[in-house]
């Protein structure tokens, strides 16, 4: 094969980077493996700043320790638990941990699996629901048509992929300034006998809030003792099942309440885990029926599954294996509080400025929300502000809130790891700055074309 002398050129004058490469079709050739590792690095330069993005629940940062196990684990099947017999079992440790930690009354009859994510742990909890009722239907003889699944309209989109999905009515209990999150006023209106269970959401993805678990239980008790309908619990813990149990453990929102037969989180949001690990723990075995548990020979091996995906990366499991060690519960809370510190911190100022009315200040999970007081101004909105603080590479995304109260629009920040106290400040003032800035104007800014920037 003759050699190719562009090879050895400098980085961007080689023959294949001085041409568009192509977008939909694979090239003819093979390329320099440094010409295409610089192609597709170059890609990303214009995506936002990780670090920046206060769209995102989603980790971005965990240290050189975590980053070189991730490096020296990345080729591992998490669902090939015969090969890879030690990662299998660290990702029981971790499910255990969290079922302990979320207050089951046996771990030991605990059963739980890791995720891609909490949208997938999210639709085998739905999954386990619709089962269950199907079941007790069957054996008493009636139908097991319309399943109904009851939730805030206020939940995170993989609750309507599911009922979509799954066929499986969506009841949408609608938020309001008076009832801003689920808290089991009217839910009698929304259960019956085809109820499979109702959501609960630990941190509410629009504004952070969490909805009151032991209210919800304690509303479908009633429901109960006047109908005779049992309805179970799902917690969506996306990010408040890795709070609560260490900034606000008085709350009893878990396994503590027997109407709560499963909880669901994301490993990559509060968990502390870059993406791709979800977890769900349901507090027995006989609340997951067995008939959703496949039990496959693979590899060689007889193995247990019960996620929806098949192949997936084993490395995030080890990540949190990681910072569940690393950290322990004196970490996790140190994390926890930190963020916590400066979701309020910033709320503070925010709501100092004089444009703007909080939702809530960031005292659940450290996310918070807020919206321009009523006839502050006619010139701007907060898509503006967003657009103005995307400028200096903050991303802080502006969107309508749900149903019957999207003519309202809110600007929400959530606080990860990684936002220090300092980096926080440099925000405010830049929030401050860019909010005078827009009170200056003489004329109304265009608003044509503007687009929500809500993340999930």
């Amino acid at each position: 094969m003759a050699h190719d002398p562009s090879v050895l050129a400098p980085t961007y004058t080689r023959t294949a980077v001085r041409s568009v490469a192509p977008r939909f079709t694979m090239p003819d050739g093979e390329m320099d493996p440094k010409t295409a590792y610089q192609m597709v690095h170059d890609e990303t330069m214009l995506d936002g700043n990780a670090r920046l993005n206060l769209a995102t629940f989603v980790a971005t940062w965990m240290g050189d320790e975590a980053d070189r196990l991730y490096a020296g684990s990345y080729d591992k099947n998490m669902v090939d638990k015969d090969e890879y017999p030690r990662t299998a079992a660290v990702e029981e440790n971790c499910w255990r941990i969290l079922a302990s930690l979320w207050n089951a009354p046996d771990v030991a009859n605990a059963i739980g699996t890791s995720t891609i994510g909490s949208s997938e742990a999210c639709m085998l909890g739905g999954l386990a629901f619709k089962r269950r009722w199907q079941i007790a239907r069957r054996a008493a003889g009636k139908s097991t048509e319309k399943p109904n699944l009851v939730m805030s309209s206020a939940v995170q989109v993989c609750w309507e992929k599911f009922c979509n999905y799954f066929e499986v009515e969506m009841r949408l209990v609608p938020i309001s300034e008076e009832h801003p999150c689920l808290d089991g006023s009217r839910l009698e209106h929304y259960v019956d006998e085809n109820t499979i269970g109702v959501v609960a959401i630990m941190g509410v993805t629009y504004t952070g809030m969490y909805e009151p678990v032991k209210e919800i239980a304690a509303a479908l008790d009633a429901v109960q003792a006047k109908t005779g309908i049992d309805v179970p619990i799902h917690v969506d813990g996306a990010s408040g099942a890795m709070i609560a149990p260490f900034l606000q453990p008085e709350i009893e929102w878990d396994f503590r309440l027997e109407r709560v037969h499963s909880i669901s989180t994301s490993g990559h949001k509060y968990g502390l885990v870059y993406p791709g690990v979800g977890w769900v723990v349901w507090r027995s075995l006989d609340a997951l029926p067995e008939e959703l548990i496949f039990r496959v020979s693979y590899l060689g091996g007889d193995m247990p599954t019960l996620a929806l995906n098949f192949s997936r990366p084993g490395a995030p499991v080890l990540l949190q294996y990681y910072q569940f060690l690393r950290l322990g519960r004196e970490g996790f809370t140190a994390i926890q509080q930190e963020c916590q510190d400066v979701a309020k911190y910033l709320a503070k100022g925010i709501s100092e400025i004089g444009a703007f009315d909080l939702w809530n200040d960031g005292s659940d999970i450290p996310v918070f929300a807020w919206q321009l007081k009523a006839g502050h101004t006619d010139k701007w909105n907060l898509y503006h502000l967003s657009d103005r603080l995307r400028m200096k590479g903050w991303l802080v995304p502006a969107y309508p809130m749900p149903d019957n109260m999207n003519d309202l629009t809110v600007q929400r920040i959530v606080v990860r790891n990684g936002l220090s106290h300092d980096l926080a400040d440099e925000l405010l003032e830049d929030i401050r700055v860019e909010t005078a800035w827009l009170d200056a104007l003489s004329s109304p800014m265009p608003v044509e074309a503007q687009k929500s920037g809500f993340h999930h």
